[in-house]
């Protein structure tokens, strides 16, 4: 990767030379650089809040930048290979959800997986867009949604060619690629665009021997969580747009959400993470990948437990497997990977991402120790020891197929009533059900309530799945359509 100055970090360096002006604000926030609220001066520390100021003419304005966040925006899509790159605060989802802004209206279609963020439903709530889902084989051993398959990407764009755009995850949660580049040309030859969820592949752009990133087959948009793998602070991330996409008319569109009161502290660590990767990514990655293959050797001599990886490939179900990831399935111990999140975090003081009905997730990045995995490796021995049951006790749940019955937007708008979860098979839901993280809804708005749907939700319920998005806390009752002419 060229260079282009990468050295550079504009938004962090005006912030030090704002500071060294010692100017005096009369301006917000009102903490006035930390000594207005010295408990919470003492708790973030000094140069923290001292750096926690407003847009100003030296520091430019994130809504319409024209000096030193302008050549950051230059510089992260130089990293990136884009043609343009939006500094996010409100998280990847309003990444995500200003990809489908961007492409979608009221009624317009979009082909997408099942299996997709939360925050890909809410835009449609939002705008009005139509889901059309392409069906993800599931593993039946892992129990966890498989790749976008090119075929059925085929299939959807001929019975909906008035279709918009196609939206991919890449990589799944768990690390799973689909075939981007066959579905890029398939998208591109009947005028869609390509959007790419990359949440969980900022490493994707600067490691060697990883699945190719959406920028570099040529996709149109994609969201990039950098706070996840890339090392910059929580709910900053990256949008990337293709030569496709006009960057002056996505940002109208990006600064609709976008908050005016963007935090620098934000701004300047995606500045100073890009700086990094750009600089160490390829060294930093490959360091991460041997980590995560020493923990996959490892925990898979335990012998029951199944730490997966690039051996999933297929070419087809599996176009590629993001090593990076160090993804696990329990069914060996007969525990729930929710279970042995639990044990983790209250036996061993361990916290790792989430656990699901039949995986964990620990997630690898640069700041891990070797002494770290081992500890992690040997709590696994041990739970496997202490607690395991025998496996058949824990009967597959694969999330349950999605039945559209109307749009996202019109259900979640529409009249509604609460009934108990055994009352709602057959009704429209109003509302989403998910587990979170990941955060894939089990239903979703304008979707049909189906006895799968209720005994998955019963399951996830009893494995000690924290489940979320409903009216109900306790999740026994849904919020469904009252009434709605055919």
């Amino acid at each position: 990767m060229a260079d282009y100055g990468q050295q550079r970090a504009p938004i962090a360096q005006a912030l030090q030379n704002f500071k060294e002006m010692r100017v005096v604000p009369f301006d917000v926030p009102g903490h006035k650089r930390g000594k207005g609220n010295p408990e919470l001066t003492q708790f973030l520390g000094r140069q923290c809040m001292e750096m926690d100021v407003n847009s100003m003419k030296p520091l430019d304005n994130l809504g319409h930048p024209v000096s030193v966040i302008r050549e950051a925006e230059e510089l992260a899509a130089a990293a990136f290979g884009a043609h343009h790159a939006f500094f996010i605060v409100n998280g990847t989802t309003a990444a995500v959800q200003n990809m489908v802004f961007h492409c979608c209206s009221r009624g317009d279609k979009i082909i997408l997986p099942r299996n997709v963020h939360k925050s890909v439903i809410s835009a449609l709530i939002l705008c009005g867009g139509v889901p059309v889902y392409v069906d993800t084989p599931i593993h039946p051993t892992l129990q966890i949604a498989l790749g976008m398959p090119v075929e059925g990407v085929r299939r959807a764009i001929a019975a909906h060619p008035d279709a918009k755009a196609v939206l991919v995850n890449n990589p799944s949660y768990y690390g799973i690629c689909s075939d981007l580049p066959a579905i890029k040309k398939l998208t591109h030859a009947a005028g869609m665009y390509l959007l790419a969820d990359e949440a969980h592949g900022t490493h994707l752009y600067f490691g060697d021997g990883l699945p190719p990133s959406a920028m570099s087959v040529g996709a149109d948009l994609a969201a990039v969580s950098m706070h996840k793998s890339g090392g910059s602070l929580t709910q900053s991330s990256f949008l990337l747009c293709g030569k496709r996409i006009d960057p002056e008319s996505l940002r109208q569109t990006v600064n609709l959400t976008q908050t005016t009161s963007a935090s620098y502290l934000l701004l300047a660590s995606l500045d100073l993470s890009r700086k990094n990767l750009a600089l160490h990514g390829k060294e930093i990655f490959r360091h991460v990948t041997e980590m995560a293959q020493y923990a996959r050797d490892e925990i898979n001599q335990i012998g029951t437990y199944y730490a997966y990886g690039a051996e999933l490939v297929d070419g087809m179900d599996v176009a590629g497997f993001d090593v990076t990831k160090l993804a696990v399935c329990t069914s060996g111990t007969g525990l729930s990977g929710i279970e042995v999140y639990d044990l983790l975090r209250d036996e061993y003081d361990i916290q790792i991402e989430f656990g699901d009905t039949a995986n964990i997730l620990a997630y690898i990045s640069v700041g891990d120790r070797q002494q770290e995995l081992e500890r992690l490796v040997g709590a696994l021995s041990e739970i496997s020891r202490r607690f395991r049951r025998p496996p058949e006790t824990l009967p597959p749940y694969p999330m349950p197929e999605a039945v559209l019955r109307c749009s996202p937007q019109e259900a979640f708008y529409a009249a509604k009533e609460s009934l108990p979860l055994e009352a709602c098979v057959g009704k429209i839901c109003c509302e989403m059900v998910m587990s979170y993280p990941p955060g894939i809804p089990i239903l979703a708005p304008g979707e049909e309530v189906t006895e799968e749907a209720v005994d998955y939700i019963r399951f996830a319920g009893e494995r000690g799945c924290f489940l979320s998005g409903t009216h109900d806390p306790e999740v026994r009752r849904l919020q469904v359509l009252t009434h709605r002419e055919e």
